[in-house]
């Protein structure tokens, strides 16, 4: 739609469903709240009502992003859908008061804005159709502020959760863990409050129930979702970054392909030119593919260029290095030392392979 502080901002499909719901609801609400309200008037004001929501979603969303843009976690964009909005975020914070911080901004902002509609519900005429909109507003910031705040994820409580574990225990995985027990126990705890709104009766029981159910399957799905990437990016815990890298040679780039073969067996090789600057990469594959029609064509010519998402330092947490390797479309990468200079090359498979390893255990 439309980019804010440069992330963009997209609406899924789900949104306009549920903003229709929300409307029809609003609107057959506003006809018992206010009897002389013309049906016009009450579909007008369910229509404000949607989009002061969404705005308020969005604003959420925001404070989210705004934080992570703050710690320098880059944002891929905000969305909004069905049941609220996501500030998808690139990389995983790198501690646990990062984590807290990005967690903590929606909620804050919601309940920021429930209080400034509190404040203005002050300032509005009792009992009209603005007095109305206006504590609709705050009743829905509040409700959304204090909904985000429950422990489990992936709702922003959950996150603050695993933040508080992660300091305790100085490993995010168990934090994790903890999290999606919490978003089991908030699963289990929106059934029951179903089951007794059909137990007695509650004029609201349905309805009830319909939302509980789909929140529910948010949360569990969602936390589902979380501890399947804390997996993904975990590291054997015995298995050390210097196991899984190959030795780096560095080899002039007008070297014949064929001779570049016989250097690569079990290293990497960066090729450089005579001034120094490096080329790239070797590509076996592409280097045997190359050699089989013209054996002595430079070896530069079957070189993966150096790009910036493809440099490992070697001093990374094991856990952004797995993260890295995740979300590049490569199949290797250059490890260098903290002066920049080339240190090694850790291949894809190899990290997979180790992965693998570990999860047969």
């Amino acid at each position: 739609m439309f980019r804010l502080v440069g992330v963009p901002v997209v609406l899924a499909p789900s949104w306009w469903l549920g903003s229709l719901v929300v409307v029809v609801l609003c609107a057959s609400l506003l006809g018992d709240v206010l009897p002389g309200v013309t049906t016009s008037a009450a579909w007008l004001l369910a229509v404000a009502f949607a989009v002061l929501l969404g705005l308020s979603v969005l604003a959420h969303e925001l404070g989210h992003c705004l934080v992570a843009l703050r710690l320098r976690l880059p944002v891929r964009r905000l969305r909004l859908y069905l049941l609220g909005g996501l500030a998808e975020i690139a990389r995983t914070p790198r501690s646990s008061r990062d984590e807290a911080a990005v967690a903590a901004a929606g909620p804050l902002v919601s309940l920021l804005l429930a209080a400034l509609f509190g404040l203005l519900l002050l300032a509005t005429p009792g009992g009209g159709p603005i007095w109305v909109l206006v504590l609709e507003c705050a009743i829905a910031n509040a409700a959304v502020g204090v909904f985000n705040v429950l422990p489990g994820l992936p709702l922003d409580g959950g996150r603050m959760l695993r933040a508080g574990v992660w300091a305790l225990s100085g490993r995010r995985a168990w934090g994790t863990r903890v999290a999606v027990a919490g978003a089991g126990a908030v699963a289990c705890a929106l059934l029951v409050w179903a089951m007794f709104g059909l137990a007695t009766a509650s004029p609201d029981r349905w309805l009830r129930l319909g939302v509980c159910l789909i929140t529910g399957w948010f949360v569990v799905t969602g936390a589902a979702g979380e501890l399947a990437a804390e997996q993904r990016r975990s590291w054997p815990a015995e298995v050390a970054l210097t196991d899984l890298v190959r030795p780096v040679l560095q080899l002039p780039a007008e070297i014949p392909v064929s001779d570049a073969l016989t250097a690569a067996s079990g290293h990497g090789v960066v090729l450089v030119r005579a001034n120094g600057t490096a080329v790239g990469l070797f590509d076996a594959q592409l280097g045997q593919r190359l050699a089989r029609d013209s054996p002595v064509s430079p070896a530069e010519l079957a070189a993966d260029p150096i790009a910036a998402e493809t440099v490992v330092l070697d001093s990374e947490s094991t856990s952004d290095i797995v993260e890295r390797i995740r979300d590049v479309a490569s199949w290797q990468f250059l490890v260098v030392d903290s002066e920049g200079q080339p240190a090694a090359v850790l291949h894809r498979q190899d990290l997979h392979a180790a992965l693998g390893e570990e999860g047969r255990k």
